[in-house]
């Protein structure tokens, strides 16, 4: 026979139930984030350890061990660490071993070259812990993001006013404290890079490693430096100074494509851009026609968006989907680089073909980048995604607009593949840890376990 219950008894059931209500209630909004996700590595991927299907700080809870597992590509992380540290440190010393003829050029003292090298470390000094606090709430990634875009963006400047003036010297300036700022991002890296994607036994020469890529760009700046700007009068050093200039830019964007991948939608705003000129080039007084395919490259791209994103709602199978889409697309840049001078018609098919991968590969670099970056937001993801398509965007239309001009559409287009064909490769190098995948799975688990608690018998 079923007793009475007391008051007490029945405010404690009663509160029980409310924390119970109340818990469901948060997580639903909520999903669970361990603390390992909160750090998300250098490349997209999760470094040196699997979780065998639970999450590193409930095996950790649980006592139990995580198997360790090292994946090749440490190697190439490395090796792309390595290379932009370099580059940045050859930008600190490219000034200081050939004073005398900078101070020249920019008609300035030598005490205002010694700066070029000085502002690294006054740069240093007031960022250090910042940098350090973005490296322990943030993780890798978004350090080796920040660092090589400054590295590069710091370069492009110095490379925009090349004069033999005090006004030369200023924008020189401004471009080398960019560059500083980039140090303190790189300078932190080695050890924490090392401890995430190597084994015990390989940990220290990983780090050795990472500070000789430091090492090795002061080393190459005491050499090529004196070789690349002889010392003579501004005016006729001032080519060699453009070369040295445009090397270290040069280098540096390249080792910033590695870490942030987005030439795809630079490449969909360059053709874009430039296809009334690719056009015309073939078929004069066709600028209506150019139009049209343009038209077409868009509908068609609106067309494999829409498919793209029901795909990868049906099979979640983010990082195949987005390089056969890749793929395709270079393909299909292929295909309409060498038949632009065919007729128009099968223009309209190669364009429209071009149009449904490339733009439909929008979708899929969101969502992707989304999952890889998680538990970060996704505004924050696409923000960094779009800003790297502009600067994309904006290098692409240079280089191709000028080998259009100076040769032909078809030298511009190879321009264009060549990099497609670069990220096509490099998207195989990134690991598919479908990180918001995985807490949304966790959130429903831990959703139906407390509704079976919280249900009445």
């Amino acid at each position: 026979m079923a007793r009475n219950m007391s008051s007490g008894e029945l405010e404690g059931y009663a509160g029980s139930n409310t924390s119970c209500s109340r818990s469901l209630s948060v997580d639903t909004v909520q999903p669970r984030r361990s603390e390992e996700d909160n750090k998300s590595p250098m490349i997209p991927g999760s470094p040196k350890t699997e979780s065998n299907g639970t999450d590193q700080a409930s095996s950790a809870n649980n006592n139990s061990s995580s198997s360790t597992r090292l994946y090749s590509r440490r190697w190439v992380i490395l090796l792309v660490f390595s290379s932009y540290s370099l580059a940045n440190a050859f930008q600190w010393i490219e000034y200081g071993i050939v004073s005398n003829v900078f101070a020249k050029f920019y008609n300035v003292p030598d005490t205002a070259i010694d700066w070029l090298s000085m502002v690294y470390m006054v740069a240093y000094l007031p960022l250090i812990l910042p940098v350090t606090w973005l490296l322990d709430t943030r993780g890798l990634r978004v350090i080796a993001v920040l660092g090589s875009l400054f590295n590069c963006l710091g370069a492009w400047i110095k490379l925009g006013n090349v004069r033999p003036d005090r006004t030369g010297f200023a924008v020189t300036l401004v471009g080398q404290s960019v560059c500083a700022v980039a140090q303190v991002f790189i300078l932190g890296m080695p050890c924490r890079l090392a401890s995430l994607w190597f084994g015990a036994r390989e940990v220290s020469t990983a780090c050795s490693i990472g500070v000789f890529g430091n090492q090795l760009g002061v080393a190459l700046g005491f050499l090529v430096s004196p070789l690349v700007v002889p010392n003579r009068d501004p005016e006729e050093i001032l080519g060699h100074v453009q070369w040295l200039f445009l090397g270290t830019a040069g280098f540096s964007t390249l080792l910033f494509l590695l870490v942030i991948l987005r030439i795809n939608t630079g490449s969909f705003y360059s053709v874009s851009t430039l296809l009334n000129r690719m056009i015309i080039h073939h078929y004069r007084h066709q600028e209506v026609m150019a139009g049209w395919i343009g038209l077409t490259i868009v509908l068609m791209g609106m067309v494999g968006s829409i498919i793209c994103g029901l795909w990868l709602d049906k099979t979640k199978t983010y990082k195949q989907t987005t390089l056969f889409v890749y793929i395709l697309t270079f393909a299909g840049m292929v295909f309409f680089t060498f038949t632009l001078d065919i007729s128009l018609p099968t223009i309209f098919v190669t364009a429209g073909a071009l149009g449904f991968c490339m733009t439909g590969y929008l979708p899929l670099g969101f969502e992707f980048a989304a999952e890889l970056t998680y538990p970060e937001s996704e505004g924050t993801s696409s923000g960094l995604l779009n800003a790297s398509a502009q600067a994309f965007g904006i290098i692409f239309t240079l280089v191709q607009g000028k080998l259009i001009t100076d040769y032909s559409p078809t030298e511009g287009n190879v321009f264009i593949c060549s990099f497609l064909l670069l990220g096509s490769i490099l998207t195989v190098f990134i690991k598919s840890d479908l990180r918001r995948q995985k807490a949304n799975k966790n959130t429903l688990q831990d959703q139906m376990s407390k509704e079976a608690v919280c249900r009445p018998n």
